[in-house]
């Protein structure tokens, strides 16, 4: 069976178990891979809660064995553990690089590759290099050979937690928090039974069918049971995604996005660097600037921010899904289970948290919208747009600038609308933000008209 390139993507490679990822493609993914990461080096393996997670590691180590590299195997593991894997060191080994085996928050039948490799992603051209290579080479056969060290990094992840949220042990609030039947669980209730929280925990048995329903945060109808539980009995709540890379923080009265936590975290920094992705409210960018922070607009996609925060030195970064990255006091890389902690301190400092959103001030921002397309048309799209938008109809609103650091963000008099090609699916993915409800429609109607156009149904 042909190896498709679809699965190699921009921020990671992912792909359907068996039809696309399977003995023969993830084999050839551990030995070109591994001679990229170079012979004799170490590779840390960790893996999510999915049933076919352990038989990809089994293929994916008989190819790094191939390329010559060392196979630490750390078992399941959340991905910001896996990417703790990086930082420390195994009884004289350090890691050269790491892999988590994870499907994220897609469907069961997914799973993928997320890279590091030199404490950095190893993603955009690099993969698609990668995948040309293999499909190049598709019908080199790899030997079975699974022998690797297996290593622990839960204890020290969990130990290195502890110790730098000490200042939180016995926190008066009651906290729920919603695993989703990820792994999350590996290593939070560890975290919070050592620092004696008062907590309740929903879902927290790690189960690759995900029985109780989507890992995905982002989505408001997968935190429905965790909204009634905050609501009976907690102060706070937090939800997250199947690999505990992506956070959602409820209150009583708001469940806030991402580009907000941004805002909060920012508090307790001294004139940050905050880089947010295009989809941000440009309420986030003014405010941070407003605070004497500088902010920086970029491309949507946890490598993409990744890398930008080291060009930049900044401080934090985020996406409205909920991905926070933390160079300040931490590794620059996105943790749900780190953010948790850093909500709680901000919480224990005597921020009300409910209070710093009321004062923001208003907009009306739709969710992301996504519009249907292929993988093939997604991009030609956009660049279509990027053409009509030069010279627009007569009715469209008045254009003041657009910013095509990732896709089109147009700014109008009182708002914007984003149209940016998903990296991961055959989607463009829409926002539209205004002081103004109607306009923030107005706004989606025309930008919508345009993509009609663009793709040639008008």
């Amino acid at each position: 069976m042909a190896i498709p390139s679809s699965i190699f993507r921009e921020y990671d490679i992912r792909g359907i178990y068996e039809k696309e990822l399977n003995e023969q493609s993830v084999k050839l993914i551990g030995y070109y891979l591994g001679q990229q990461i170079g012979e004799g080096n170490v590779v840390s393996i960790g893996y999510d809660a999915r049933s076919h997670s352990p038989v990809l590691r089994d293929y994916l180590t008989s190819g790094l064995n191939a390329a010559g590299c060392k196979v630490l195997d750390m078992g399941m593991v959340a991905t910001p553990v896996n990417y703790y894997s990086n930082y420390i060191d195994f009884n004289g080994l350090t890691t050269d690089a790491s892999i988590m085996i994870t499907g994220s928050h897609n469907p069961s039948e997914y799973n993928g590759f997320k890279i590091t490799v030199g404490q950095s992603p190893f993603f955009g051209d690099d993969i698609y290099a990668l995948g040309d290579e293999i499909i190049t080479n598709q019908n080199r056969v790899i030997p079975d050979n699974t022998e690797k060290t297996d290593i622990d990094v839960k204890t020290p992840y969990i130990d290195y937690m502890t110790k730098q949220f000490a200042p939180l042990k016995g926190l008066d609030k009651k906290i729920v928090i919603d695993c989703g039947n990820g792994v999350a669980d590996t290593v939070i209730t560890d975290i919070f039974d050592a620092l004696e929280f008062n907590y309740i925990g929903l879902y927290c048995e790690p189960d690759g069918t995900f029985p109780n329903h989507h890992p995905d945060p982002s989505v408001e109808k997968n935190l429905a049971d965790v909204k009634v539980a905050l609501e009976k009995e907690g102060d706070i709540a937090f939800a997250y995604d199947g690999d505990a890379d992506r956070i959602a923080v409820l209150t009583h009265k708001h469940n806030i996005k991402g580009d907000q936590m941004a805002l909060l975290y920012a508090m307790k920094m001294e004139n940050p660097t905050v880089i947010g992705e295009v989809k941000c409210s440009q309420v986030m960018y003014d405010e941070l600037e407003r605070r004497g922070a500088k902010a920086i607009m970029y491309k949507t996609g946890h490598s993409n921010l990744k890398v930008k925060m080291k060009e930049t030195n900044a401080d934090l970064a985020c996406e409205v899904s909920g991905h926070i990255f933390f160079k300040n006091r931490y590794f620059g890389y996105d943790d749900a289970i780190y953010a948790t902690l850093r909500m709680l301190e901000l919480i224990a400092d005597g921020i009300d948290l409910d209070a710093e959103i009321d004062a923001l001030p208003q907009v009306f921002s739709t969710e992301e919208l996504k519009v249907e397309t292929t993988e093939e048309e997604k991009f030609a799209i956009i660049d279509k747009v990027k053409k009509l938008l030069k010279d627009p109809p007569s009715d469209f609103p008045k254009i003041i600038n657009i910013i095509d650091v990732d896709g089109v963000r147009i700014n109008f008099e009182k708002g914007w609308g984003l149209v940016r090609a998903s990296n991961t699916t055959p989607v463009l993915v829409t926002r539209f933000e205004s002081t103004d409800e109607a306009l923030a429609k107005e706004y989606e109607e025309k930008v919508n008209a345009l993509i009609k156009t663009a793709k040639g149904l008008v």
